[in-house]
């Protein structure tokens, strides 16, 4: 590094600490320093995190902490995962995308997330979340409701405490909002086959237009079976290859 280049360090490392130790305790990311040199930065924050003026919580994610009379403070756990959650896709899955539609009202013992990104950093939702990688990218397009939709749809709805009647009942609801169902059929080409029957049963059901259904049951392969789960009792499931219906 030449001596023009290590100035502009020396400098830009001046600065950010001078803004840090100003901001208190606070989570702080490299975009929160967009006015300088992004490498400049970057290394910059990794040496005040080597001296200890900074904690290095994820890759390009640090925290200034403060004293208390219980020691050094901690980050808040919501924050971390507000500040990730605006930089990658995550939604609820498992018990949480239940809990969130209404079909349950436990609450996870662990984070359970979706996400369409191939990884999360655990250290930002805990070493024992439980993180689904690799959802389709379409997934990106969805609201937290519509891909906690698909979710439950994926799991046969085991992850919900309600009846198959009102599970049935509650779905119906879901998907008689307006846009929902059209939108998610949009997407259906990218999700499972029994995702796209099941999708396929609740149309019919809300007695959607055959042009819908018709692409659905076409990429379907009629001679497969499907679990359902809890769906398996729509009157209209037999009608989408359920298993043990005829």
């Amino acid at each position: 590094m030449d001596s023009k280049a290590t100035s502009l360090t020396g400098r830009t490392a001046t600065l950010i600490r001078k803004r840090i130790e100003k901001g208190g305790e606070r989570l702080w990311r490299l975009d929160d320093f967009r006015d300088l040199s992004p490498l400049a930065a970057a290394q910059a924050l990794s040496r005040l995190a080597r001296q200890g003026a900074i904690e290095r919580v994820s890759k390009g994610i640090y925290y200034r902490s403060r004293k208390s009379a219980f020691g050094r403070s901690r980050p808040n756990p919501a924050a971390i995962r507000k500040l990730a959650t605006s930089r990658k896709t995550v939604f609820p899955s498992g018990i949480a995308a239940a809990s969130h539609l209404g079909f349950t009202t436990q609450n996870p013992r662990r984070a359970e997330l979706a996400t369409t990104a191939l990884s999360l950093p655990r250290k930002l939702f805990g070493e024992d979340a439980l993180i689904h990688t690799r959802r389709p990218e379409a997934w990106s397009r969805l609201s937290a409701t519509d891909a906690a939709i698909l979710d439950f749809l994926r799991s046969g709805g085991k992850t919900g405490e309600l009846s198959a009647k009102e599970t049935i009942e509650r779905m119906r609801m879901l998907l008689s909002e307006p846009g929902r169902y059209a939108g998610l059929i949009a997407i259906a080409d990218t999700e499972p086959p029994r995702v796209r029957a099941i999708l396929g049963a609740c149309g019919e059901m809300l007695r959607r237009p055959d042009k819908e259904l018709n692409r659905l049951r076409k990429s379907l392969n009629p001679f497969s079976r499907f679990d359902f789960g809890i769906f398996a009792t729509m009157p209209t499931a037999k009608n989408w290859q359920a298993k043990g219906t005829r």
